[in-house]
């Protein structure tokens, strides 16, 4: 990957667009062609609320990242004051080991410039519907043979500082998933659900079902294993019941996770009851949409691209992110 080093901000938030060539980009609408989801794709994320398999990443970029995740995971003081988030371990359980982290899109090059790969930006595009911006990265590694849970949950339900729901979360793989080594689960057709109230994030699996109906467990025990190599990509709903289980297999588990949000979503801090999860977040006054540095624009409908993105099939989004979604639910 050619990269300026020289001219480059050491927060890499300063700089709109790729900084390199490892995610080379489209200069015509056809180069967009080979990105795009099939109507079959964006359908049965409509009506199942996430779709899996699709390839992001070649084996030169998977290795590029994993090893700017090395560094990622042992940062310098202000490398690590660029984080939103970092927890070295987040596991509620002191024999398992959760390596979770906001940010790193601001510290390396590849992270960096990931969030303008074409095919993200194009599938994402589709399963929103609207132009959008990046919300905010993730990092979770699982380490082999004692790797932590990311236990069920919905991610609209941490993100309700931020109005309306129109999120949407890309989980890809560093690591060949599978169910030994902790990958991700789904429940299929859940994001019609609702909101429901949060059971926590690195402990107990099982919480989830005391606020789940008699009718919902029974969907919830038919959850679907989303088994991944590396570089491939699942997108959920961000009211998709989702979680992963322990990692007890020789090899580790690692993935970054990008989320989106509708160009024009607002803050609603206001009404937000978890500000301390917040702290080290850029400033996002309350009703103001989040248009900053922190929050790039990767995806705008212009001209040069008007005569494809009429026959791009997309989701329906009034329909599938109502906008009612902006506190947690009283149930």
């Amino acid at each position: 990957m050619k990269i300026q080093v020289s001219t480059l901000s050491f927060d890499l938030a300063d700089h709109g667009g790729p900084v390199g060539d490892l995610f080379p980009q489209p200069l015509s609408a056809k180069d967009w062609e080979p990105y795009i989801l099939s109507e079959a794709q964006v359908r049965d994320f409509q009506e199942n609320g996430y779709i899996s398999g699709i390839p992001l990443l070649s084996a030169n970029q998977v290795d590029v990242l994993n090893k700017e995740l090395e560094q990622l995971q042992t940062p310098g003081e202000k490398e690590k004051e660029l984080f939103f988030h970092y927890e070295s371990n987040e596991s509620e359980d002191p024999d398992k080991v959760l390596f979770h982290a906001i940010g790193g899109w601001r510290i390396t090059p590849g992270f960096h410039d990931l969030i303008w790969s074409p095919a993200y930006r194009m599938a994402a595009y589709q399963l929103l519907g609207v132009p959008f911006r990046l919300f905010h990265d993730q990092l979770f590694c699982k380490p082999a043979r004692h790797g932590g849970v990311v236990a069920w949950h919905q991610d609209f339900s941490y993100w309700t500082f931020t109005k309306p729901m129109h999120h949407l979360t890309c989980w890809i793989g560093l690591d060949d998933a599978n169910t030994e080594n902790g990958c991700l689960y789904y429940v299929p057709g859940s994001h019609q659900w609702g909101l429901l109230p949060i059971t926590g994030l690195t402990g107990d699996m099982d919480a989830v079902r005391g606020v789940l109906s008699e009718e919902q467990v029974r969907i919830f025990d038919k959850k679907v294993a989303n088994e991944l190599p590396r570089g491939y990509a699942s997108f959920h709903h961000p009211l998709m019941m989702h979680g992963s289980y322990a990692n007890y297999s020789e090899r580790p588990r690692r993935a970054i996770v990008l989320n989106a949000m509708a160009d024009g979503t607002l803050s609603n801090i206001n009404n937000y009851e978890r500000l301390e999860a917040l702290r080290h977040f850029p400033p996002m006054p309350h009703d103001v949409a989040l248009t900053s540095r922190h929050f790039p624009l990767l995806f705008k409908e212009s001209s040069e691209l008007e005569s494809l993105l009429r026959a791009v099939p997309k989701v329906d989004a009034a329909t599938l992110y109502p906008c009612k979604y902006n506190v947690l639910s009283s149930r």
